[in-house]
Formats: C-alpha cells, sequence, structure tokens
C-alpha cells in the first residue's frame, strides 16, 4: 500500500512544492534518456512532472505514467498527453511495450522484501523491448543518508494555498541492515494537517542490486555514484541495466 503522502491529495500537492523541478537532479540525468526513447514507462511517476517535462520539450512517442496512489495521479492526470494507469507494475503486465523503463525519486527503494524485488524486476524485463534500457537509483547504504532525517532538519514549504507547512521528518526504526523506517509530520494553519506519513525504504549496496538485476535477466551496462556520472562511491547508486 502507498504511504499517505502519495495517497492524500492534498500531501501530493505539498510534495511538488516541497521538492521542486529546479532541485531535481534525478531528472536532469534522466531526462535525455527519456527524449531519445521512442516508448517510455516512468514506474512510480508521482504526479507527472517527468513525463509533462517530456512532453513540453517535443517528445512524440509513447510516454506512460503508472503509479499506485491515487493522490498523486490525481495531478498527474490534469495532463491528457500522456498516458496513466493505477497500479503496480506486475499488475500493469506490460510485455515489450517500452525502450526504457525509469524509476526515480528513489523509488526503487519501496520495494522492501526480496520476493517484491525479485517480483519487480522479472516485470521490468517483461515491459522492455529487447535492448531496452531500466534505469534508476538507490541511495547507498554506505552514505547513511538516514542519519539526517531528524526534526531539527524540518523543512519549512509554502503550501499550495500559500499557507506554511512544516515537514518534520524522524526515524522511528533504525537500519537493521535492509531497511530504514520514518516518518514524515505536516503540521500548519491548513484544515487537512496535521497529518503523519510512515514509510520504510530498502537499502541494497551495488553488489546487492548487480545480483538482482542478473536473476532477473538484466545485465548492468553502467553504474554511477552520483548525478554527474562519478564513480561508485558516492551518495547514489545509479544503474542503467538492458534486457
Amino acid at each position: 500500500m502507498a504511504d499517505l503522502l502519495f495517497t492524500d491529495t492534498y500531501l501530493a500537492e505539498v510534495y511538488d512544492l516541497w521538492h521542486p523541478r529546479q532541485v531535481r537532479d534525478d531528472f536532469d540525468f534522466y531526462q535525455p534518456m527519456v527524449m531519445s526513447a521512442e516508448a517510455v514507462l516512468d514506474v512510480g511517476c508521482g504526479t507527472g512532472m517527468m513525463l509533462h517535462e517530456a512532453r513540453d520539450l517535443g517528445h512524440r512517442g509513447r510516454l506512460c505514467g503508472l503509479d499506485p496512489a491515487a493522490g498523486m495521479l490525481a495531478r498527474a492526470r490534469a495532463r491528457t498527453d500522456v498516458e496513466w494507469v493505477e497500479g503496480g507494475l506486475e499488475a500493469a503486465a506490460f510485455t515489450e511495450a517500452f525502450d526504457l523503463v525509469v524509476m526515480t525519486g528513489h523509488a526503487f527503494q519501496a520495494l522492501v522484501t526480496d520476493s517484491e524485488i525479485a517480483a519487480a524486476l522479472v516485470a521490468v524485463r517483461r515491459a522492455l523491448r529487447p535492448g531496452g534500457c531500466f534505469a534508476f537509483e538507490t541511495r547507498n547504504p554506505a552514505s547513511r543518508a538516514w542519519e539526517s532525517w531528524r526534526p531539527e532538519n524540518a523543512s519549512d514549504v509554502t503550501g499550495p494555498d500559500g499557507r506554511p507547512v512544516r515537514v518534520t521528518t524522524q526515524v522511528v526504526e533504525p537500519f537493521d541492515g535492509r531497511t530504514v523506517s520514518f516518518t514524515h509530520k505536516f503540521t500548519g494553519p491548513h484544515p487537512a494537517l496535521p497529518l503523519e506519513s510512515r514509510s520504510t525504504l530498502r537499502f541494497l549496496d551495488a553488489e546487492a542490486v548487480r545480483e538482482h538485476l542478473a536473476a532477473a535477466g538484466l545485465a548492468v551496462g553502467a553504474q554511477f555514484g552520483d548525478w554527474d556520472r562519478s564513480p561508485l562511491g558516492g551518495p547514489e547508486i545509479i544503474t542503467l541495466a538492458y534486457r
């Protein structure tokens, strides 16, 4: 089940303001790949920001956004020039339909168990045309990003109605070698607030990522440690894998 942050319509609006396009280094990395692919599937597309931008930039092929969260897709569907599918990757059952499958915003980490990862990767391989690329990222566990998820690092956002929203993140189940669980608390004068969303993310190192991909029949073409394509060892594990 998707987190409240993604299913609640108001919080979906806050999300885009909290993560505006100008700070999305992942979009800068993936967008040239999107523009050069004839058919693209964005898994965990959220509010559809990346596919909206691709269409605005002149992409004329198939753009499909997939997400299980109704709140996010309600915003994405404001645009009708992109195909939107509500649901999970396995249920969608695409077959050799896309040249590129992307997962942005660390969406891959929402696959918490080995069985969830295996099922998703099998579905990705099935969705790709021969030679197609699966591009995604996961946080490098060695960088211990969760150590900054603390109340004193709260973010202040101007909400969609102009009212202030404070977003406070706090770890509730520390890293156990596999996962971290945490909450986002949203407070402010809006009548929908306060709200709290709980999330659990999986952290895999680069070797484990490669092993999971190989088991699904996907071959790693490149891995990078950050959005500037620097070598592994940075905060990210950005992977390009091919069918």
